[in-house]
């Protein structure tokens, strides 16, 4: 259950650093988190480069993050740089839903 989650600002982007496993019981703590910078408008960019688990909750947490950025007019990005990780948003589709970037500098600037 550990699971570490910090912000930070860079480029006007809010970017919320991620590490540990996302699972059943870490959902909980990642959505809260999420909650407190979502509707703050402009991008935010959700760093899962230090995460090497991810469970159909926190997938859930993912989707339904998304579902509030859109109405709020903030842009969510995701780094995801762990081929396992990569392999579980292709077969569920979620790498149409998301944009998906390498690395940190990529999802800030935009390239």
């Amino acid at each position: 259950m550990n699971l570490s989650i910090s912000t930070d600002v860079m480029e006007g982007a809010v970017v919320v650093h991620v590490g540990g496993d996302l699972d059943v019981y870490t959902a909980p703590r990642l959505r809260e988190s999420l909650a407190e910078v979502v509707g703050n408008g402009g991008r935010l960019v959700l760093d899962l480069s230090e995460v090497h688990f991810i469970d159909s909750t926190a997938l859930g947490v993912l989707v339904s993050t998304l579902q509030q950025t859109q109405s709020t007019e903030t842009e969510l990005r995701l780094v995801v740089d762990d081929p396992h990780l990569l392999k579980i948003f292709r077969v569920t589709g979620f790498d149409g839903l998301f944009s998906i970037f390498p690395q940190v500098a990529d999802a800030v600037s935009g390239t």
